[in-house]
This record gives structure tokens, sequence and C-alpha cells, in this order.
């Protein structure tokens, strides 16, 4: 890091006096901007140190103003991703409660409003429904979905009402070297002090008031004034300083910054960091907080270096797809693996549900009601194994049953009308005698019959019907080694190679008759 760069992320320290000078400033600032239009304004609240330092300036400097002059609205914009840290999500929805109680109280245009992700985009429906892999740098499918969108719906929602917005937020230079990074590119949308335009949505803009903060400036703020909606402030600093390994000092962190570091508060199942160290740190330092040890096992069950045994070797749309790989100096030629497996998927339906009944069983009585996985979330994983990939045993409700020791209740009407169900699955495994993909095909060719079945017209089954045998009618082998033949195929084509060409033909690609000594598989 360069000098200029350290000075960048690093803002000058400043005494006290003159931090006290900067948060008058900053509260006539406020108030000066509030009244000048009639613009709502949005303030991003995560519920950590930065958010919470943002909303309460606004807060109190609203609150100093006649009440003739409160007029604008203003909304306190939360996402919840279903797989926050408990600790963090339960202080969170705390604060939002108390911050409409005290708003309503207060006579203040304050409206809390907490969002959460589609059922379809939720972490458990992608990766226990579909089977995405836990996410990684290279295929990071999480954040657009649960974080992402969700917010900028509420925003559209709010441009459309209102015609434009401003989105005030607690970013900080000091946060990290990328976020001073991000900051500094905004610059070039900047329209006066601490505000900028919002080049994904245009008729918005960025208002960040502590961008200049330095983190000990946030702690010393939050600690010296009250909390005007009645969330204890200390309350914050106790859950940041045991999130730490030595219980001492609190991290740069915010809940909304999506990957600020080894050691933040998010979801608890990320597995884009090494290790969730606030989590790891909160059970070490709090014996009370033992109970968040299934979490943190499944978290670190889910990021493994590897996790090809766990995937099939088909994307999820069914077909081989090969890239190019170095390995040791060598240039290699391999599928990308897709989904989890059934198999693999039944088994975190399992460790989740058992990870929640064990989490009720150990937690405090205010988080005995925990919950991992939405009733919705578990309907619509129902949903994609029986109507999506087919699996007409339908495990999940007896998986629920075992680990929970209930019985599963799905809200959705007619859901156990089957024509099917795990005693045909029982036959077909019988029949297929451990072949998997002819397992696969017969289920899935049957399966497409009985979706077809209450149809007054059948249009379409032809067509489904031949989609089974284009995914499912080849062994992996005979799969993977059609993939390579058809690549060779094209790179010969593409070359101008008409005897190599000629020797893959349409015939034998469709009946494997033809041999190629340029890639094979084992």
């Amino acid at each position: 890091m360069n000098t200029s760069q350290q000075s960048q992320q690093q803002p000058q320290q400043r005494t006290v006096a003159e931090l006290v000078e900067d948060i008058e400033a900053l509260t006539s600032e406020i108030q000066q901007l509030y009244c000048q239009d009639d613009i709502p304004w949005i303030v991003g609240y995560s519920g950590g140190k930065d958010s919470s330092t943002v909303l309460q300036l606004v807060w109190n400097a609203i609150a100093s103003l006649p009440e003739e002059k409160r007029t604008k609205q203003i909304y306190v914009l939360t996402n919840d991703t279903f797989v926050e840290n408990p600790l963090v999500s339960a202080w969170v929805q705390k604060s939002l409660e108390r911050m409409k109680t005290a708003a309503q109280e207060q006579n203040l245009p304050i409206e809390p409003n907490l969002t959460t992700p589609a059922i379809k985009d939720t972490f458990w429906v992608n990766l226990i429904g579909k089977g995405y892999p836990a996410p990684r740098q290279g295929f990071r499918w999480c954040t657009e979905r649960m974080k992402i969108q969700p917010t900028n719906d509420f925003i559209r929602g709010a441009i459309r009402e209102n015609g434009e917005i401003i989105l005030v937020l607690g970013t900080r230079k000091a946060e990290s070297t990328k976020r001073a990074s991000t900051m500094a590119k905004h610059r070039h949308w900047r329209v006066r002090d601490r505000l900028d335009q919002n080049p994904d949505h245009p008729n918005s803009l960025f208002y960040l008031p502590i961008e200049d903060w330095r983190t000990d400036e946030v702690w010393l703020y939050l600690n010296q004034y009250p909390n005007p909606w009645g969330h204890s402030n200390k309350d914050l600093f106790g859950m940041y300083r045991g999130a730490t390994a030595d219980n001492e000092c609190p991290l740069v962190v915010d809940t909304s910054t999506p990957s600020c570091g080894d050691s933040r508060f998010g979801c608890w199942v990320c597995t884009m960091v090494n290790k969730d160290k606030s989590m790891e740190a909160m059970i070490q330092n709090d014996e009370e907080k033992e109970w968040m040890q299934p979490l943190l096992d499944i978290r670190n069950e889910l990021d493994v270096q590897d996790d090809r045994d766990r995937r099939d070797f088909r994307r999820i749309f069914g077909k081989v797809q090969l890239f190019e790989r170095n390995q040791g100096g060598e240039t290699q030629v391999v599928p990308i693996p897709g989904p989890y497996t059934k198999e693999w998927r039944e088994y975190w339906l399992r460790r989740v549900l058992e990870a929640q009944t064990q989490v009720r069983e150990n937690a405090p009585d205010d988080m005995k009601n925990i919950t991992l996985i939405q009733p919705e979330e578990l309907s619509e994983i129902r949903r994609i194994w029986l109507e999506e990939k087919h699996e007409f045993d339908d495990r999940l409700p007896q998986i629920y049953q075992e680990a929970t020791g209930e019985p599963f209740f799905d809200p959705r009407p007619s859901v156990g009308s089957h024509l099917l169900g795990i005693d045909e699955w029982q036959i077909l495994e019988e029949v297929t005698d451990g072949d998997a993909m002819h397992l696969e095909l017969m289920a899935k060719l049957l399966d497409t019959e009985r979706q077809y079945h209450t149809m007054a017209r059948r249009v379409g089954i032809y067509e489904d019907l031949e989609k089974c045998f284009e995914t499912s009618s080849r062994s992996q082998t005979e799969a993977l080694n059609n993939a390579y033949k058809k690549r060779d195929l094209k790179e010969a084509a593409d070359r101008g190679d008409v005897s190599t060409v000629k020797q893959l033909s349409w015939a034998d690609m469709k009946f494997g008759t033809a041999t190629t000594n340029t890639s094979t598989v084992d």
C-alpha cells in the first residue's frame, strides 16, 4: 500500500473537541439537507457500529427540529438473509421493534423496514433444493440474490413512488483499502461534500456523513451519545468485543459489507472467508454461546477445498461442460462439476434440521425459537425435488420427521397427492440394480408422464421425454467421452481437419461407434 492509499484509508487523528465540533457541524448539515426539499431518505441499517452511528446522527438531528419541519419521510432499511449470525439477527430485530415504538412516541417520520430475499432466492433453497455448491470466489451466487436484489427492489419502489430518493449510508474510508478505493471512484459523481450521485440508480443520491471518521471515533461517539431509540450502545460494544479472539477490542466490521476481511459479522454459512472468526470468538469467549457450535460445524463442513465428490459430473442443466485448467504447468481439459448430488442435498437438509433441533434444546430462553431454515423454504425445496428433479421418493417429510421428531406440514395444497412414491422408487432401485443413471432416467420418464397425466392437452410431452434421454441416458464414462469427442470435432472443424471430422460423424457421436486418440476418459 502506498502512502497516498494509506492516507486515504486512515483519516487523520482528531482530538475529542474536534470530533464534537464535527458532530455539531454534521447535525446542522443533516438538518439543512433534510429541510431543503421533499426527497425522502433511506437510511441503511445493519445493526453494526457504522450504520448505528449514522442513524443515530440522523435521528438526533431530525428530533432537534421543530415538529412542523419534520415532514419528510425517513425509511430505515434493513435486510435479513435468513442466515445472519443469530445473535446479530436477534439484536437487529429488537432494535427495529424499539425503533418503531420510539419514532411514534417522539413523533418522528422514521419508519423501519425489513427486507428479505424471495423464497426462491434463499441460501437453503438454492443449496439444498437446487444443489448449488457453497459459494466461492468464482461462483458467488449468494450476495446478488440474498442482499442486493431485495434492497434494490425496495429502493426502486421508493423511487417509483417519490421520483427520487437519498440513500444515507455508514460507509467509511477506514473500513478497508477496497472500500476506500470504491468510495474514491464514486467521487466522479460527487455533488457536494459527502453527497454523491448513485450510478446504479440515476434518480438517487448517496449521503455519507461519516466517510472520514476513524473506527475509534465511531466507538467514542456511540459510547458518549445515548441511543435515541432505546437500544444499548454498550451492549453493541460488548457484542463486538466478544467477537474478537482476545475479547478486548472491537473489530473493524459492518454487517452491510459483503466481504470486509476474515473477522466480521454476516451470514453464519459464509464460505467466502477462510474462517468465521467472529462466531469462533463468541463461542470461545463465552460458554453461554456454545449452543452456536453446531452452526459453526456446518459452516466449516461446507467450506472444503475440493467438493467434486459431492457434486454431479454434469452442470445443473444436465449437460457435461469442459474447461481448460493449468495443473502443474500442464494444460488439462476437465469437466466442470455441477450441483450437489441427491445424496448430498439430503445430507445437508438433515444436518441443518438436526442443528436446529440441537440449538433449540441448548440455547438460552430468548433464542429457543430460533429457525435455521424457514417452513416456506422447506416447502420450496420439496417442490424442486419433486417437480424439477423428479425425485418422487419424496424424502423431505421423512428426513424432517427423523431430524426434528415432528411431522412435516406443507402449506401447499394437494402436495401429498402423488401417483408415484417411495414404494415405486424402491422398485426402480431394485430393477436398475445400482445403475444410478438408469435409475435417474426411469424416474424422469415416469415422473414426466405423471406431470402430464392430469393435463387436458399433453402438448410438449414428447419434447420433455426427449430431454430425459439427452441428460440421463448415458453412463458417466459415456457422457464424458461424448463431451470430449464433441470438443475434438469442433477443434478439428476449426482447423479444417477433414479426416477427423469424417471420423467423428453425427452417427458416431449419436451411437458411440467412433474412437479418437485425442481425448479419452478413464
